[in-house]
């Protein structure tokens, strides 16, 4: 119990952690539901003391004070992964945005191209051994803190403990602040008719005995409730949402039949309400690893019957995706799209599957283009992409021609813009007038 003196002396205010913080430096916070807010607001109040320091951080769900305009020469915030939080300043040109593959970012901590200075990390109280749970969000912060200059910790009694490559010894801590304060929630996302629609169709691809990764959003959360009459389902993803709880609760998700991490659900991040931190809380079936692992495609690839199910803002006629930005204005990020796409496409019996509305703003617009909007970021190559999903149905690109690729996407395009797709197809010459296509239309 040795550690217990050493934890004693760590601690202290967030105002006095976070003295550390000067000019110049580069500070990385937690992200998602484990963002420290104490020592977040700690921060913005160190504001007016320091100049020119950057903020890292891949999507957050709290305070965001220091992207105000007030803050300029104080901070300046580089997003892995634009939030909702961020997204007008990043737009606006207070805050920076860096696209990544989610597998790649720790490499950046770990070779130095990204040196971190402090690091804000959230931790659930020490147990006996002195070790600190990150709870609900391993992600790239178990590696952040490992290279960090300086480690400020919250602890919080309401962190959940997690199993896995989830743990850092008090020792390798430098300030502790403690705190008893609920996380922050991503409130459960309304499941439309649309959403079922959609869910429905990529329902179909999914056999007894695969092993699932999913984002977040009403379309994830809708396929999930297309599961419940599968049998031994498996999970190997980069997060979770409160909507994987039943189906573990009734045993369709138990990973028997898994390849990689036999009965474990395998995840970097939890996204959800207090619901879904109560249920991993202390619970043995979920291993949390850092994004470097879960992400790895070739760690995703040992998994059989990988189903790897992502979303887009756009597709165009040969199968671009785009899924950070809309045109020029960026949204949210690339993420671990391409990571489950690579290692789902290399699964044996693997179907990488891209979802997506037909439509967008209550129909006005088709996301299936002739091309993507000018400025449009290619976040997945037209060679990567293999199933794509609509409420209209199933087009499978893999292996196609231009032609076979434009007849399949105009099929489970809205009714609306398939006239519009056809003639783009018969002006660029991919497509020839054929009665029986006409006839679809």
């Amino acid at each position: 119990m040795a550690w217990m003196d050493s934890y004693r002396t760590k601690v202290m205010s967030a105002r006095e952690a976070l003295r550390c913080v000067e000019s110049h430096m580069r500070v990385y916070i937690q992200p998602g539901c484990a963002e420290p807010e104490t020592l977040v607001g700690a921060l913005i109040e160190r504001g007016p003391f320091v100049r020119d320091v950057e903020i890292v951080h891949l999507l957050t769900l709290g305070r965001a004070d220091y992207i105000a305009p007030e803050m300029a020469g104080h901070f300046r915030h580089n997003a892995m992964f634009i939030g909702a939080n961020v997204r007008e300043a990043v737009n606006d040109g207070r805050a920076d945005y860096t696209p990544i593959f989610l597998s790649e970012i720790e490499s950046l901590f770990e070779s130095g191209e990204m040196p971190i200075d402090v690091a804000l990390i959230q931790v659930s109280p020490p147990d006996s051994h002195g070790f600190c749970s990150f709870g609900v969000g391993v992600d790239t912060t178990l590696t952040a803190a490992k290279k960090a200059r300086f480690v400020i910790a919250q602890a919080n009694d309401q962190m959940p403990r997690t199993y896995g490559d989830s743990f850092i010894h008090v020792s390798d801590i430098d300030a502790i602040v403690e705190s008893s304060r609920p996380l922050c929630e991503l409130p459960r996302h309304e499941v439309t008719d649309l959403h079922l629609a959609i869910a429905r169709n990529v329902a179909t691809l999914i056999e007894d005995g695969s092993t699932i990764q999913t984002g977040i959003g009403g379309i994830p959360d809708a396929v999930l409730l297309y599961l419940r009459d599968r049998k031994d389902l498996g999970v190997h993803t980069e997060l979770l949402s409160d909507h994987i709880i039943p189906l573990i609760e009734s045993g369709v998700v138990n990973g028997r039949r898994k390849t990689l991490h036999p009965r474990k659900v395998v995840l970097s991040f939890a996204l959800g309400t207090r619901r879904l931190f109560d249920f991993v809380n202390d619970n043995p079936i979920f291993e949390f690893h850092p994004n470097a692992y879960t992400n790895n495609p070739i760690l995703i690839a040992q998994n059989d019957r990988m189903v790897a199910i992502n979303s887009a803002l756009q597709i165009d006629i040969t199968g671009q995706i785009c899924a950070d930005s809309i045109g020029t204005y960026f949204y949210s990020g690339i993420g671990g799209q391409v990571d489950f796409i690579r290692g789902a496409t290399r699964s044996k019996g693997g179907k990488p599957i891209i979802a997506l509305p037909s439509t967008a703003k209550n129909d006005g617009i088709s996301r299936i283009v002739p091309t993507l909007d000018s400025g449009a970021g290619v976040v997945t190559s037209r060679g990567a992409v293999h199933y794509v999903v609509t409420e209209y149905g199933v087009a499978y690109l893999h292996g196609r021609s231009i032609r076979q690729r434009a007849e399949a996407l105009i099929q489970i395009a809205h009714p609306d813009f398939r006239n519009q797709l056809y003639e783009y197809c018969e002006r660029t010459k991919w497509l020839q007038k054929n009665h029986a296509f006409a006839e679809m239309r």
